[in-house]
């Protein structure tokens, strides 16, 4: 039998797909092509700075990021948010200063500039590398990039090379620190309360079967009763010999130890450690290095700081821009410009408090250390039917709230509150306390074991160590998540939907009978590293229903539609479509 009609067009609707998948695919290769020549290349060389116009005695900022992607995930920042973190910091007028600056402001007292950023990137990662090495480029910024001993010169391809970071300083934008030889963990119990002893950091891939564990540097190594199976000599033998292995693989391979150190698991060293271990690593970072960056969680190193006990911010991959401004404002206590995307979506709402950002279809709302930002909309005074949807997409842990028929003169209110996966719905008549009318666990956020971070290295007791893993939260706080809320408020009525279910159809008390829209944003207290957290508002759509004419009336919408949501859309599958081509080959 010979081709029917059908049969040719469906072949040439083959090979036209099949032309058009190719088509993407080579412009996919050639836009990856063209990063990897540029990171090849360097066709740019460090300006170095007038220093005779520095005046500031006062001091600067540690900023260390653990690794950059070109999109994000859990653990590594993405591309384009490090680079409107860099370009927010050089519009605030921020310098970047050397590790010999450092030194130079401590050991002779030579002034730095008047915003003095050390910036670094840890853990010797490829993809650091690649990525930040244009930023650095276009902001003439320098920056230190850290590796491991025991990844130089083996075959863990995402690790750089002995070569490739001797070709990163030659054009001046890179300096090189080092995070020590290896990153192990010895006293190592899981969370059954078994004890499985010395593991290295590639071996224990579900850290949440992981109970009890300390770093190799951090303590003695102890048996399953905890009793410590070296003494002193060996103790402190087999730590001199870790930073030797870790001195003479510099020496091999680079010619000289980087200057520049940022111990893994900050904050323990003179603080929590046994004073024995703390001594013999002490004696050794002084020997082989300059200067230590031993705390993190705070950017501000001031003029009576130890240059052996520095401290740095490493940013979190889920930070957006204005919540690492937020942490420098407050760690530097200066006055900070924030940023606020689309100026004209900007002038809809009054900021209550904390920092926004409108960024095409999203509302990052910032709140300030420790309390809570808001914004109002302008155009919502005395409504008394509201129909209102959106995305929120904010981090799980962390308090994100919608108000309704909000009278800021009275202060009455009716709300809806995500925090921490528990929606809650609540309502303040005027002079009244806050009353709570519903509660609910919302459906269980699934995540990645291998997006949990170790950051609970400390000295336990074996009692501790066999009642198996500490008590944790239920999700880590890094992880994102997006709920889908609509929610109607007409006369004495409130109904609300969580992920298209309707969970609520509720009277509200009749006083509180019109106000307007306000969204807050707050951090909990589950979070004990960070008070700064950023609420995350998308495809906001707010309407009222009480028009003359029955008709509804749009307040406020920036879901995009049209060319603008075409071009969203293709902009996310093809983002989509390079992540996978990275990931399979």
């Amino acid at each position: 039998m010979g081709k029917t009609t059908s049969d040719v067009l469906d072949y040439r609707k083959k090979d036209r797909n099949k032309f058009i998948k190719t088509l993407i695919q080579v412009a996919i290769l050639v836009v990856l092509g063209v990063m990897l020549f540029n990171a090849v290349f360097d066709w740019k060389k460090y300006e170095e700075p007038n220093k005779a116009n520095w005046t500031n005695e006062k001091g600067f900022i540690a900023i260390s990021y653990f690794g950059v992607g070109r999109s994000g995930t859990p653990k590594l920042v993405a591309k384009k948010q490090l680079d409107e973190q860099l370009q927010a910091l050089y519009d605030q007028g921020y310098q970047t200063i050397s590790q010999q600056d450092i030194l130079d402001f401590y050991k002779k007292k030579k002034p730095l500039p008047d915003k003095a950023l050390f910036l670094a990137f840890e853990d010797g990662r490829n993809d650091s590398s690649l990525f930040a090495q244009p930023l650095l480029e276009k902001y003439n910024f320098k920056a230190t990039a850290l590796s491991y001993g025991n990844k130089m010169g083996n075959s863990e391809n995402k690790f750089l090379q002995p070569e490739e970071l001797k070709k990163m300083m030659e054009n001046g934008f890179w300096e090189l620190g080092s995070n020590g030889y290896r990153l192990t963990y010895i006293n190592v119990f899981d969370d059954q309360g078994n004890f499985i002893g010395v593991k290295d950091e590639s071996e224990l891939t579900n850290k949440t079967k992981v109970g009890y564990y300390n770093h190799y540097l951090m303590d003695f190594i102890r048996d399953s009763n905890m009793i410590p199976i070296e003494d002193r000599s060996k103790m402190e033998a087999r730590i001199n010999e870790d930073y030797k292995l870790m001195n003479d693989t510099y020496m091999d391979q680079l010619g000289f130890v980087p200057g520049a150190y940022m111990i893994m698991h900050a904050n323990t060293l003179y603080g929590g450690m046994n004073r024995l271990v703390a001594d013999v690593n002490d004696a050794n970072i002084k020997q082989y290095f300059t200067m230590h960056f031993n705390r993190e969680g705070t950017a501000y190193n001031d003029s009576e700081g130890d240059l052996y006990n520095l401290t740095r911010v490493q940013p979190e991959p889920y930070w957006y821009t204005n919540h690492l401004l937020m942490r420098i404002q407050k760690d530097a206590d200066e006055k900070i410009r924030f940023v606020r995307g689309d100026e004209e979506q900007a002038k809809e709402w009054d900021r209550l408090g904390g920092a926004a950002q409108f960024m095409e279809n999203q509302i990052v709302l910032t709140s300030p250390a420790a309390g809570s930002g808001m914004l109002y909309l302008k155009n919502s005074d005395s409504q008394k039917a509201i129909k209102l949807s959106a995305k929120l997409e904010g981090n799980v842990i962390g308090k994100q709230s919608i108000y309704l028929r909000f009278d800021r003169e009275k202060g009455s209110f009716v709300r809806v509150v995500l925090h921490d996966n528990e929606l809650r719905v609540e309502q303040k008549k005027e002079k009244g306390e806050v009353q709570e009318l519903f509660k609910t666990e919302l459906s269980q956020v699934i995540w990645n074991p291998e997006d949990l971070t170790f950051d609970r290295a400390s000295v336990y007791t074996r009692e501790q160590g066999e009642s198996g893993a500490p008590e944790l939260e239920k999700y880590p706080i890094n992880i994102k998540n997006t709920r889908p809320f609509e929610m109607t408020v007409q006369g004495d009525r409130l109904s609300v939907s969580v992920d298209k279910i309707p969970l609520l159809d509720q009277q509200i008390d009749p006083s509180i009978s019109s106000g307007g829209v306000a969204l807050e944003a707050a951090y909990s207290e589950v979070n004990k590293k960070d008070d700064i957290y950023d609420g995350v508002f998308a495809d906001v759509k707010i309407e009222s229903l009480a028009q003359p004419n029955g008709e509804q009336q749009m307040l406020f919408s920036n879901v995009q539609t049209g060319l603008a949501g075409v071009v969203s859309s293709i902009k996310k599958a093809f983002y989509a479509t390079m992540d996978w081509v990275i990931d399979t080959f």
